[in-house]
């Protein structure tokens, strides 16, 4: 078994270098620099950049106390929202190196490599790498690797000085490293336990007896004695392809093509394993650090990649703004996060379906791509008897396969109408009983004399699905024609002996 081996970014200045690397140069802060907040009344430092730090100042201060300090201190209101914008971007531009990346907020990431050092010639070209790329989003980097991710997050946080080997770097560490809160990190101290190698070589039943629980817990997982992952921010996709480039792409037309490559060994793949995709993801990594996603969804499990390909080209022409390719894209990646099974399918001439559902289900997915896949819907079957409630339109894309339809017989005059009102409308009914049928009925301040009349169809309410307090009243449901020809669908909401004055409703009107 292959031992995991985790990579941990601490950024320890995000704010400012946030605040540095997106204002124009003729705005830029020059000197010590601090964002604040207002907290209980006084405004407080929540960032300072490394001047501002070398003078003394630290987060926390208020902002009054700062500036006697130093006069000549630069405050500017800070933006927690856009400083996780940035560390996601920042994460976004890390999945070049792996697909399992994890934020740490506010300011650091852990990043899963197994397996993935070697596309950069080890462990040490994939720092040199990493190190090469966070320069456009920051000028402030600590890293470290480690067999589990608090371990790596720890030497990235706390290690001051080189080891020569992992182990002994983790014992060396202080007890800040647990980042356990105040009063527990004081305690140890006091008992002259100072070092993660002071309690690494205690029993772990005293040390939680006194100190609680967490502590072992943490120290178990620091030093890899109790199992430990990270959760990605995005879930390992089913299928993964990619293709890297020594010279970055530089025409939008050439990557898409690339993508289509992808999409065919993505067939093969899928052919082979007798599966189709739901949902196909391509990540266009530009040598600049920005990313560009283009996701394509269809209705059914697809493996065709001419057919995927005309939901990337649909996809691409939909966009807002084309695809900007900057300096040009050096990484592609084609991601399948969805697969189903996918059999052959039998040929109309051997007795088996003809093309059209095909042909339906293409066109479905490519107007979806085209118009946005909540635009184009499709009718479910739901097994329920309450009308309103028996048909749902849901966005065709996800929609599972149709359930079979009650057909009516065509000599019978239909059941329900073509239109549904929802919800019904109210209307005032005479009826000869009070129970019984309507006889005339005022709707939209016109009064309707009915010639003829169907029911009652009864229904009850669903009980098991009934709101406490709901009293679940039945519906007595008539089929009507007045003297002019119309037909309506009127129902009575509630019996006599269910509610002392039940009121009418027109919930339909037939063809």
């Amino acid at each position: 078994m292959t031992a995991r081996r985790y990579l941990a970014l601490w950024f320890p200045y995000l704010p400012t270098d946030r605040l540095a690397r997106s204002t124009p140069a003729d705005l830029a802060v020059e000197g010590p620099l601090a964002l604040t907040e207002r907290h209980k009344g006084a405004v407080r430092l929540t960032a300072c950049n490394p001047d501002a730090v070398a003078l003394g100042l630290g987060i926390g201060m208020t902002l009054a106390d700062a500036r006697a300090r130093v006069p000549d201190l630069a405050a500017v209101e800070g933006d927690p929202a856009a400083d996780m914008s940035w560390l996601e971007r920042i994460a976004d531009a890390c999945d070049r190196f792996t697909p399992s990346v994890m934020t740490e907020p506010p300011d650091g990431l852990a990043l899963d490599i197994t397996g993935c050092a070697h596309l950069f010639g080890g462990e040490y070209g994939l720092l040199a790498e990493v190190e090469a790329r966070m320069r456009r989003w920051t000028g402030h980097l600590r890293h470290a690797l480690a067999d589990t991710p608090e371990g790596a997050r720890a030497l990235a946080r706390f290690q001051t000085a080189p080891s020569s080997s992992e182990a002994a770097a983790l014992r060396r560490l202080p007890v800040a490293a647990l980042e356990l809160d105040d009063e527990a990190d004081r305690a140890l101290r006091r008992a002259g336990l100072k070092t993660v190698g002071d309690l690494a070589d205690r029993p772990a039943e005293p040390l939680a007896a006194r100190f609680g629980t967490e502590l072992p817990d943490r120290l178990a997982r620091l030093l890899g004695r109790s199992g430990s992952v990270i959760t990605p921010r995005r879930a390992p996709p089913a299928l993964l392809f990619e293709r890297r480039f020594a010279e970055p792409i530089a025409r939008a037309d050439d990557a898409v093509a690339v993508i289509g490559e992808l999409a065919a060994q993505a067939s093969i793949t899928m052919e082979e394993q007798r599966k189709g995709g739901r949902r196909f993801v391509a990540r266009l990594f530009r040598s600049d650090g920005h990313v560009v996603d283009l996701a394509v969804e269809c209705g059914g499990p697809l493996r065709d990649s001419a057919r995927i390909m005309r939901l990337f080209t649909e996809r691409v022409a939909a966009l807002a703004d084309p695809i900007d390719p900057g300096f040009g894209f050096d990484m592609i990646r084609l991601a399948v996060p969805r697969i189903e099974p996918l059999a052959a399918a039998q040929l109309q001439l051997e007795g088996g379906l003809d093309h059209a559902d095909e042909a339906i289900g293409e066109l479905v997915d490519r107007l979806s791509m085209r118009a946005g896949p909540r635009r184009i819907r499709r009718f479910v079957a739901r097994d329920t008897h309450i009308p309103e409630q028996a048909v749902l339109a849901l966005p065709a894309i996800e929609a599972p396969p149709p359930a079979a339809w009650t057909t009516p017989d065509p000599a019978e005059p239909p059941h329900r109408p073509i239109h549904l009102f929802d919800p019904p409308q109210p209307v005032e009914v005479i009826a000869e009983l009070p129970d019984g049928p309507p006889r005339r009925f005022r709707w939209r301040r016109n009064l309707h004399e009915i010639s003829r009349f169907e029911g009652p169809e009864r229904i009850a309410a669903e009980w098991w699905r009934r709101a406490p307090g709901d009293p679940g009243l039945t519906r007595d449901y008539y089929r009507v024609e007045d003297v002019r020809g119309r037909r309506f669908w009127l129902f009575r909401h509630g019996l006599y002996d269910e509610k002392p004055a039940p009121r009418w409703y027109v919930h339909g009107l037939f063809a």
